[in-house]
Formats: C-alpha cells, structure tokens, sequence
C-alpha cells in the first residue's frame, strides 16, 4: 500500500462473530466513500466468542473475496493505536438503533480523545438490517433456525458445523 493509499484508509473494526448482511452493507456503502477498507477483527481475550480470530478473518475473507479494495485482518489491544501503526486517519462503524448510538458515541468520544488526529464516521446499517446483530444470528443458529436470510451462505454452513460440534461435545460428554 502506497503513502497515498494509507492517507485514505478506513478502518471498519468489530469482533464479527460472525460477519453478517449488515456488516457486508456497510462494507458496500462505505466503499462508495472511502477508496480502501481494512475490516479490523478485534481480538479480545476478555470476550467470548463463538469463532477464533483466525476463523472470523478467513470467513470475511471468503465472503468478500470480489472485493478487492478490502482486506482483512485481526488486532489486538486499542483500536487508536492499531489505527496509527496502520496509518489511518479514519474509522467506521455502523449503528443500528439508539442504544448502538449511545455506545459508539462514548466509543467515538474516547477514541477522539486519545487520538484527536483519527475521525469516526457513522453509518446507519440499511432499512432491512436493523434487527440483525451477530448475537441474534448465533442464537438462531444454536436453535438450530434458519439464518441463512441474516448472513452469507458460508457464514450460515459454518455456524451450522459449530452448533454440531458443540452438540456432538455435549452428548460425547452424557456417555
């Protein structure tokens, strides 16, 4: 990436656990504004998740494989500092609803704090995403429900094979 380039990288961090069609929204919308777009997944020990690292990279990856001005990766530790090592001078997130808004915007605050030279930008996810959260998909899906309406395809297959691991643990566990 070039010197020119890393002045109009944005970065779009989240946990993605799992990527959704909300988030390949922003993505899209936020291509029509920013040249580049590096989807930050955060790593946070702290926080369980249902996919690794590893796993939620290689799965937006996958799904956003036609799109070559984004690339994927993940981090660890503040989002401010991962944005000065990777020259950004940006952030986006996207907002769902008013309580979405009331985090973000102490996020946001915060981040322009610590690092007044890096703006956040945000997005309103589209009309037809607003009652999808990753949280709401996983929690179909480990009720064995259909989400394939709320996510990629390989998302929809992958989670279904982690709900069936998770199943075949628990009754490997009864014996």
């Amino acid at each position: 990436m070039t010197d020119t380039n890393k002045h109009s990288l944005v970065i779009y961090p989240g946990s993605f656990d799992p990527i959704t069609n909300g988030h390949i929204g922003i993505v899209k919308r936020g291509l029509r504004i920013f040249p580049h777009i590096l989807m930050a997944v955060a790593h946070n020990p702290r926080k369980s998740c249902l996919f690794k690292p590893e796993e939620r990279v290689e799965m937006i990856r996958e799904v956003l494989a036609d799109e070559p001005r984004v690339d994927v990766e993940s981090f660890e530790g503040l989002l401010v500092e991962y944005c000065r090592r990777k020259g950004a001078h940006a952030i986006i997130r996207g907002l769902r609803a008013v309580s979405d808004f009331e985090y973000e915007f102490q996020m946001g605050t915060m981040n322009h704090k610590l690092a007044p030279e890096i703006e956040t930008f945000f997005m309103m996810t589209g009309e037809g995403h607003f009652y999808i959260s990753s949280q709401t998909v996983k929690e179909v899906a480990s009720l064995n429900g259909c989400v394939n309406e709320f996510v990629p395809s390989l998302v929809a297959r992958r989670l279904r094979e982690k709900f069936s691991e998770g199943e075949a643990k628990t009754r490997g566990g009864r014996k």
